[in-house]
C-alpha cells in the first residue's frame, strides 16, 4: 500500500512522528496496544456511506494513554450536551486530528467536547472517514514509518486549497454533520444559526476545506487549533476565524501566516492565539504552558461575537 504524504498537508523529520498524529504532548508511553473498540452508545451513524478501496474494519488501539481509531469507513457524530438550564444555544462540531491515519479520539475530540459541553456550548464529536490502513498492528506501525519517512522535504505538505481535492469523503462527512445538528438543533437546544465548527491538525484541515468548499453552509465561526496556515482561496462571506497555534510547532509555525493574512485580505473577522511552548497535538493544552488557556479564550470569543446570548 503506497501513501502520498503530500496528502496529509504536513511535513516534519521521522522523530516528530508522534506529534504529527496529534497525541497528547504529556503523555510519554509510546507503546501501540490494541484494545476493543469502546462503546459509544450515543454515536450517531451519519449515513454517507462506506469507505472505497477499505481494506480492514474499523479498530482501536491505545497510545500515549489515550484511545485511538483507525480504518474508520462509517461516520458518526457523538452528541455531548449541556445542562438545559446552561446551555448557549451554540453549537460547534468537533473533529479531531491524526493525519488521515487515525483519529484522536479522546484527546482532541471526547476530552475536548466535555469541556465545551461543561461550558454551556453543544459539541459534536466527529468520527469522519479516513485512508485505510492494513489490518495487522505491526503492519500498520510499518506503514507509518514508512509515509513519514521522507515529510521533512521541501514541497511534502499540500495547501488547503489543493487538498481539497482529494477530501471528498471527509466533506460529505462534516457536511452530514452540520445538517443534522441543524436538522435536531430544537431537540438539542441549539440555534441553528449558531453552529460552527472546529478541528485539530488533520481535523483543522477538514474544518478549512469544508468552509472553502461549501460556503453555503454558512457556518457562524470557524476554529483550526494547530493547523495549516498557508494562504487559501477565502470565499466570499467567509465565517469568523479563531486559530491556535505554538511557536514550537514543528509541522507549522516557522512557515509563515498566509491563512491570517488571507482571511483579513477579505474582511473577515480572525482572531489569533499563538503561544510560546506546546508543540502539535497538545489537546486543551500542554502542561505547565500557557496553551491551557486557550479554551477559554474561545469561549470569551464566542461570547464577544454574541454566540453565547442564551437561546
Amino acid at each position: 500500500m503506497k501513501y502520498n504524504s503530500s496528502f496529509f498537508g504536513i511535513g516534519t523529520p521521522l522523530l516528530a512522528l508522534a506529534m504529527l498524529v496529534a497525541t497528547p504532548a504529556r503523555a510519554q508511553d509510546a507503546t501501540v496496544t490494541a484494545i476493543p473498540a469502546p462503546v459509544e452508545p450515543n454515536a450517531i451513524r451519519l449515513g454517507t456511506g462506506g469507505l472505497k478501496d477499505a481494506t480492514a474494519p474499523e479498530s482501536w488501539f491505545r497510545q500515549y494513554g489515550v484511545p485511538m481509531a483507525r480504518n474508520v469507513s462509517t461516520a458518526t457524530l457523538t452528541p455531548f450536551l449541556p445542562d438545559p438550564a446552561k446551555a448557549t444555544g451554540a453549537a460547534v462540531i468537533v473533529a479531531p486530528g491524526g493525519a488521515f491515519l487515525l483519529l484522536s479520539m479522546e484527546n482532541e475530540g471526547w476530552r475536548v467536547a466535555r469541556a465545551l459541553a461543561d461550558r454551556g456550548i453543544a459539541a459534536f464529536v466527529l468520527k469522519y472517514r479516513l485512508k485505510p490502513t492494513p489490518p495487522a498492528l505491526a503492519d500498520f506501525d510499518r506503514l507509518l514509518t514508512q509515509t513519514f519517512a521522507n515529510v521533512g522535504e521541501p514541497g511534502s505538505r499540500l495547501k488547503p486549497d489543493e487538498a481539497a481535492a482529494n477530501m471528498s469523503d471527509q466533506i460529505a462527512d462534516a457536511v452530514a454533520a452540520i445538517s443534522l445538528v441543524r436538522a435536531r438543533a430544537k431537540e438539542w437546544h441549539v440555534d441553528p444559526e449558531r453552529v460552527g465548527m472546529m478541528g485539530f491538525s488533520a481535523g483543522a484541515m477538514t474544518t478549512m476545506v469544508t468552509t472553502l468548499t461549501r460556503p453555503d453552509l454558512k457556518l457562524a465561526f470557524i476554529a483550526p487549533i494547530y493547523g495549516s496556515m498557508e494562504r487559501v482561496t477565502v470565499p466570499a462571506g467567509a465565517p469568523p476565524m479563531f486559530a491556535v497555534l505554538a511557536s514550537d510547532d514543528p509541522l507549522f509555525a516557522h512557515k509563515g501566516f498566509g491563512l491570517l493574512d488571507a482571511w483579513q485580505e477579505a474582511k473577515r473577522p480572525v482572531e489569533f492565539h499563538m503561544y510560546e511552548q506546546g508543540g502539535h497535538g497538545f489537546g486543551l493544552g500542554k502542561d505547565a504552558t500557557t496553551s491551557t488557556g486557550w479554551l477559554d479564550s474561545f469561549v470569551r470569543w464566542l461570547d464577544t461575537r454574541g454566540l453565547l446570548k442564551g437561546r
